[in-house]
């Protein structure tokens, strides 16, 4: 029994400084904003308590413009669902097939992830100049000169512009995931399949899906919190415009705490997206547990 205790107690002394790490560089601003989030402060003045009434003008208030921001997030979230996550599973179902040049193919699709969001924000603009962007220029070359639009300017095509850049710098990083699972697929399986008469897809749809399910289930939790979360790319394209088209909860967050001065607001907001996060993981989890 001394001896279990003994053990625990070494346990506790090596996992304290990461832990005192975690709570002051998590947990603490976590609580912080909590705290905020239930007075009306500008961030200088003297603290007014309000109670919940920045929750209530948060989901009421059009001025806010919490829920078209939401709307926006949850948008980019279904978008990297059912487009994103089936591109980077069919490119990890057809590199884990042992395919020629494997390896360059991996690092090329991976690439993107390695890039500043910064650099790759640039490198769109440069893309959607409407002057000289490549997508414009191209779509002229082609005979398409109606098609060409000011494409991160105008409220009908601002958002899905701010979506591509997203997707092709994430969809490497699932890929990898989902590459790594089928990669770790028994090769037993797939002979005794194969030997049955299976067909490629038949071996996918069977025995290779059900078996990585797991990471699915990450890597939908991953686009799913990482577009409710999304801020840096969104900021460089757009800062959110025009006109809020582009709004999502942390740019509006931003536009609360440094342009307005409402820092009880701001709180509230942040409060609201990691209760959101949390929400849609424990959804997720819970929807595939239930399959299983």
């Amino acid at each position: 029994m001394n001896k279990m205790y003994s053990n625990k107690l070494h346990i506790l002394i090596f996992i304290f400084p990461a832990l005192l790490l975690f709570c002051a560089i998590l947990i603490a601003p976590i609580g912080a904003s909590a705290y905020y989030s239930f007075f009306d402060w500008d961030g200088f003045g003297e603290k007014t308590f309000i109670g919940l009434a920045n929750y209530k003008e948060l989901f009421t208030s059009d001025a806010i413009g919490f829920l078209k921001a939401l709307r926006n997030s949850l948008l980019l979230a279904v978008l990297s669902v059912f487009l994103q996550l089936p591109l980077a599973l069919a490119l990890a179902l057809t590199l884990g097939k042992k395919i020629k040049g494997e390896r360059f193919f991996l690092s090329v699709y991976f690439m993107p992830v390695l890039i500043s969001t910064v650099v790759i924000g640039q490198l769109w603009l440069k893309i959607y100049n409407p002057n000289y962007g490549i997508l414009n220029v191209f779509l002229k070359a082609i005979g398409l000169e109606k098609w060409t639009h000011i494409w991160l300017g105008e409220k009908a095509t601002a958002l899905g512009a701010v979506f591509i850049p997203t997707l092709w710098q994430y969809v490497g990083y699932h890929m990898l995931l989902l590459y790594a699972g089928v990669k770790s697929v028994p090769p037993e399986l797939r002979e005794a399949a194969m030997l049955d008469g299976a067909t490629d897809g038949q071996v996918n749809r069977y025995i290779v899906l059900p078996y990585i399910k797991p990471i699915i289930r990450i890597s939908v939790i991953f686009a799913v919190t990482g577009s409710l979360k999304s801020f840096d790319l969104i900021y460089v394209l757009t800062n959110g415009g025009p006109l809020h088209a582009t709004e999502v909860p942390s740019t509006l967050m931003i536009d609360m705490l440094f342009l307005r001065n409402r820092y009880g607001m701001g709180s509230t907001i942040a409060v609201m997206l990691i209760l959101l996060c949390f929400a849609f993981a424990l959804l997720i989890s819970a929807a595939f547990r239930g399959e299983d």
